[in-house]
């Protein structure tokens, strides 16, 4: 992103400040607990910045600290950290709680309606993953064609997940196709 176009979604500004500030934001994986505060910080060294507008990056940063694999990430005693990556603070144990609580909540709001519809039949010897009881790490089967293949959990999205095969293959599948 070296161009001085205008960033135009939230995508793009978390992409961006992935790249900006690495030691802070990270574009895929588990995210670091953020300071703080860590809004006025960014606003005032993008002050200069003409690709972020700051109410793109509002937005942008309300995305990333409210997202599955964000809130998933945080666990009592780590460290927030700055721009920098400086470590400025320890996430409480109350912070943790509204992360999961909130985690909770959106994936109930995502998949409260597939529960309330019937399921269909499993096939024996496989159960469907309950995706509101998936881990990032967590050991599945992708279903790819007629045989399901052994996998990781590496992300959790409202919409899908991405998965490390046991080949290295990383890929985005829908919750429909992993099985314990």
């Amino acid at each position: 992103m070296e161009n001085s176009e205008k960033l135009k979604n939230s995508k793009e500004v978390i992409a961006y400040l992935a790249e900006r500030f690495p030691q802070c934001f990270v574009a895929s994986g588990e995210a670091k607990p953020l300071k703080i505060g860590i809004f006025q910080d960014l606003a005032a060294r993008l002050e200069d910045d003409p690709c972020v507008s700051k109410t793109l990056l509002r937005t942008a940063l309300r995305q990333y600290t409210s997202s599955w694999r964000y809130l998933h990430g945080l666990k009592a005693g780590q460290s927030r950290v700055d721009l920098d990556g400086e470590a400025c603070g320890e996430l409480t144990q109350e912070h943790v709680d509204h992360a999961k609580s909130a985690l909770k909540e959106s994936k109930e709001k995502v998949f409260g309606s597939r529960k309330e519809r019937p399921a269909k039949k499993a096939k024996p010897k496989t159960r469907k993953v309950d995706p509101t009881k998936l881990l990032v790490d967590q050991q599945v089967k992708v279903v790819l064609g007629k045989s399901p293949v052994a996998a990781t959990v590496k992300e959790i999205t409202r919409d899908d997940v991405q998965v490390e095969l046991n080949t290295g293959l990383s890929l985005r599948v829908k919750f429909e196709h992993l099985i314990l």
